[in-house]
């Protein structure tokens, strides 16, 4: 699975490919119609089938203040696209020159151009070209003029609504994980690199791993019943606290996973946690006693959710 740059031109052995052209944050059902048509017809045509995402998230260019709302980092839809079948993940880097692009000059520098792309698959709402001048009839149009094929996916819904990822980042801000996982087809993971922290976890006897947030989505603040991915491949249950910890000055935004049954050192290490469910909302405690105590039973209630999951 190669990770390509939009800005320059695709490799020879994947030019004339099948490209799936979205921003497939989170890669969930909608996500994975679009990318797994293009799959198939890659396969179908003897074609090289490839992902093309942008980043940042072309909101985060238009509305920097935007607050987070990532849900997968690059990492992660890289491993979730070859883990589709992908050949490769190319990555617009949308900046002013990119969105100074009308519909047609990015057909042409860069569907054409740098990718030589035999054929391209949206999803129905796909806006594309300054001013979103670009929509699927627009590109079916300019393909036919430049020679590439051209597919629309239609919605994929869940009931009356479609699947969208703006759905599952509601889910996810009103506690609800397993709604967003439904969606997704796995739990939202966070994925970062373990810090050290002030230790505080350890002194009550339950030592934990600290996360930055990122420019991750941040769901509601409370205690989680979570699963962790080591480097190593092992699986770890878990409760996590993810918030600013009230009990403790200053307040520090943080994922604080508590891995059962582990002992061992993380520092520096990368690891994926995941919300199987939500606990309860943080809280702050008059004392120490009373937080170990609400911690112990926040692992039990943990662990019942685990089981179940």
């Amino acid at each position: 699975m190669e990770r390509l740059d939009g800005a320059a031109a695709v490799p020879a052995h994947l030019r004339g490919g099948i490209v799936a052209l979205g921003n497939f944050d989170g890669f969930h059902l909608g996500h994975q119609a679009v990318v797994g048509r293009a799959i198939e017809r890659a396969r179908a045509e003897g074609r090289p089938a490839i992902v093309a995402t942008f980043d940042p998230h072309p909101m985060r260019f238009f509305r920097p203040d935007t607050p987070p709302f990532r849900l997968t980092t690059l990492d992660q839809r890289q491993r979730l696209f070859g883990e589709a079948g992908a050949d490769a993940m190319l990555v617009f880097g949308f900046d002013a020159a990119l969105a100074g692009l009308s519909a047609r000059e990015f057909a042409d520098q860069r569907l054409i151009g740098l990718i030589g792309a035999g054929g391209v698959v949206t999803g129905a709402d796909f806006t594309f070209g300054k001013g979103r001048d670009g929509d699927v009839t627009v590109l079916a149009a300019l393909g036919k003029v430049l020679g590439f094929s051209t597919d629309t996916v239609r919605p994929v819904t869940d009931g009356p609504e479609p699947i969208s990822s703006s759905r599952i980042r509601e889910a996810l801000q009103a506690g609800k994980p397993r709604d967003a996982a439904a969606l997704l087809t796995r739990p939202f993971a966070i994925e970062g690199v373990v810090e050290p922290g002030a230790k505080l976890g350890r002194e009550l006897g339950f030592p934990t791993a600290n996360l930055q947030l990122g420019n991750y989505l941040r769901p509601r603040y409370g205690i989680y019943a979570v699963r962790g991915h080591l480097p190593d491949g092992r699986i770890l249950d878990g409760a996590a606290n993810l918030g600013i910890r009230p009990s403790f000055d200053p307040p520090v935004e943080l994922l604080e996973p508590y891995f059962f049954d582990f002992s061992g050192d993380l520092y520096g290490q990368t690891i994926e946690v995941e919300l199987i469910e939500f606990i309860r909302d943080e809280a702050k405690f008059d004392s120490l006693d009373a937080l170990k105590a609400q911690i112990a039973a926040d692992c039990e209630a943990a662990k019942a959710a685990l089981r179940i999951s």
